[in-house]
């Protein structure tokens, strides 16, 4: 009976524990709840190494921060900032001072004017183009991606960087500790014996025992030379070539970038390896002066559990909060939070287009339930849904009328907004914003809409997963 009482006492702390320390953020707690009622003990140990909260560590700040602010002042002097409405090239921008000064006060990233940018719909142009950059380095070459692959793609990728390397080119290369676990020893060994410096950003033994294994290094990102850059959904795998026979053809969208924004993509790459390897980089010909002859203008938007803003989540709410004819949105994984939600179903019932493009084969069952769980309510608000058939739409892209697109690495989810480090370029002129929605019509057109009175007819059993599915949600 003692024993009884005793364990009652126990749980009764885990539950107030995580009231308590969740308080600010309902979802969190009553998912964290539902597993500690169906895991009783083995709940708590998981949310006591998965739910630290990484904002607490003011260190990897400390960090940061000095890095950017002994960089700010010449990379200022060597970009073309656009810090008011009226530099603004897209006329559509008249009027839109809230959302301009919201842009430019969310990230130590500016809106940039001297760029040039090329989008690639698939994996095999963008590859190309990432391969070609790479073999004409003659000083440096930064990569970071979440995933890195030891098959054909991989192999391209490792060639290219121990040939250069062995021509005195510095190369550096990060990945995700828990996206890139399978990533054979000998494979980077092999790399590092080549010259090639690698770092796992949090490896998962290292993520658990320091409680950050909820916090994963999302980012795509190339540098070269510091003057061409990359960003935008793909890994380096032969699944994002469509090479993979579960998952079909890969619908993807990447982004080339040269002029101004690379020195942001650079910036954010070298924040990166000091967190992943602990070593500052500030070698000569990081950032070098670029004769740049785009006027695109394009930011860089980054966010992180270790910043103050959630700045990619503020964005998305601010721009969609602004639309007047049109919110599109591709996404393989659409699990907005609550103020995401609120903006669409608004927006929607304002009489704004939102047309939201989803996977129609997952490679997450769970996340596609809590993805289907959000259909139905926001559909009886005018939004509209699309299921991709063609293959996998893996693309994370943003189309809020003619003022931005976006291409980037983030998700329209609560894991993107709230715990990965992603990253986001903004494109604000015409003839990139026409391309994205020239892919997203085509996409359209590869797609089946999802019916509301079909979807309203699902079986009960569906309906109560995508509920159980709705409650986890922001765990996923």
């Amino acid at each position: 009976m003692i024993w009884l009482s005793l364990l009652l006492v126990a749980f009764i702390f885990q539950i107030a524990t995580i009231l308590v320390l969740e308080f600010r953020n309902p979802g969190r707690a009553v998912a964290w709840m539902l597993i500690l009622f169906a895991v009783p003990f083995i709940g708590f140990v998981l949310y006591y190494f998965v739910a630290q909260d990484y904002k607490k560590r003011r260190k990897l700040r400390r960090r940061g921060s000095p890095l950017f602010q002994e960089m700010k002042a010449k990379l200022w002097q060597q970009t073309e900032i656009i810090d008011s409405i009226e530099q603004m090239k897209n006329k559509d921008f008249q009027g839109q001072e809230r959302l301009f000064s919201l842009l430019t006060r969310l990230s130590e990233s500016p809106i940039t004017g001297c760029n040039e940018t090329e989008i690639y719909s698939s994996g095999e142009p963008a590859f190309h183009a990432m391969l070609e950059a790479m073999y004409r380095a003659r000083h440096h070459i930064h990569i970071e991606f979440y995933i890195f692959r030891d098959d054909g793609i991989g192999r391209q990728f490792k060639q290219a960087m121990m040939e250069k390397a062995s021509q005195g080119v510095k190369v550096r290369l990060v990945c995700d500790g828990l996206g890139s676990y399978q990533l054979p020893q000998a494979f980077v060994k092999e790399l590092e014996q080549a010259g090639v410096e690698v770092y796992f950003f949090l490896p998962p033994l290292i993520a658990m025992l320091d409680r950050r294994v909820n916090y994963r290094n999302h980012r795509k990102i190339l540098v070269v030379d510091g003057q061409v850059g990359f960003v935008g959904g793909l890994n380096i795998g032969d699944d994002y070539l469509g090479l993979y026979e579960n998952m079909g053809y890969w619908r993807d969208t990447h982004l080339r970038i040269s002029g101004d924004a690379v020195y942001d993509l650079q910036r954010t790459f070298l924040g990166d390896w000091q967190l992943a390897s602990g070593n500052l980089v500030s070698e000569p010909g990081l950032f070098p002066e670029h004769c740049c002859k785009g006027e695109e203008h394009v930011q860089i938007l980054t966010s992180g559990p270790d910043q103050h803003w959630d700045a990619i989540q503020e964005m998305c709410f601010g721009a969609i909060a602004v639309a007047k004819k049109r919110v599109w949105i591709t996404s393989p994984y659409f699990i907005p939070d609550p103020s995401i939600y609120a903006a669409l179903k608004t927006a929607a019932v304002a009489g704004v287009e939102v047309i939201v493009l989803l996977p129609y084969h997952s490679d997450s069952r769970l996340v596609k339930l809590a993805s289907l769980s959000y259909v139905e309510e926001l559909m009886q608000a005018g939004v509209r849904f699309y299921e991709y058939t063609k293959g996998f739409v893996h693309a994370k892209v943003l189309i809020v009328d003619d003022l931005v697109g976006t291409v980037g690495t983030a998700n329209m989810d609560m894991r993107s907004f709230f715990f990965n480090f992603e990253m986001l370029a903004l494109l604000f002129d015409r003839e990139p914003i026409q391309r994205l929605e020239k892919d997203f019509l085509q996409d359209l057109s590869d797609s089946r809409e999802i019916r509301q009175e079909e979807f309203m007819a699902r079986p009960r059993r569906q309906k109560g997963a995508e509920l159980v599915a709705r409650l986890l949600s922001p765990l996923l």
